[in-house]
């Protein structure tokens, strides 16, 4: 299964779609693109595994795995990336600015309500991050 995550590029921040089977499950945001550097840049476009996660920070969230030079980088709540985010990416169901966006609880649940069945059932999600 392959969830698909179509990005935006601001100065301040990436704004993109995920769509799971060609439609939309929410929005996303992220940090700028600043070389893949650790903690102030989103990650670089490409294909990698999501798995279920669980921190006492975050909770229930999910990992993207095998992302190169970079680690726990992770889908969980926030609505501003350049204050919540070192890296990761936040579901939002609305954008409100670059790398910006409102509802990220709500759009975490949803993409938790759609995808951990798929997980706990054996399903291997790809997230394949391209540009718009």
């Amino acid at each position: 299964m392959e969830i698909l995550l179509i990005r935006t590029y601001h100065a301040a921040g990436v704004n993109g779609v995920l769509l799971l089977e060609g439609t939309e499950l929410c929005k996303t945001i992220e940090l700028p693109w600043k070389n893949n550097q650790p903690r102030v840049s989103c990650i670089p476009e490409g294909r990698y595994r999501l798995r279920r996660r669980h921190s006492p920070r975050f909770r229930d969230h999910f990992e993207v795995m095998d992302v190169k030079d970079r680690k726990y980088i992770l889908f969980h709540a926030g609505n501003d990336a350049g204050k919540e985010l070192r890296g990761c990416i936040a579901p939002v169901l609305q954008h409100t600015g670059e790398g910006k966006g409102s509802f990220s609880k709500a759009a975490l649940e949803r993409m938790k309500d759609r995808l951990y069945p798929l997980l706990d059932n054996g399903h291997t999600i790809t997230l394949n991050i391209k540009k718009a």
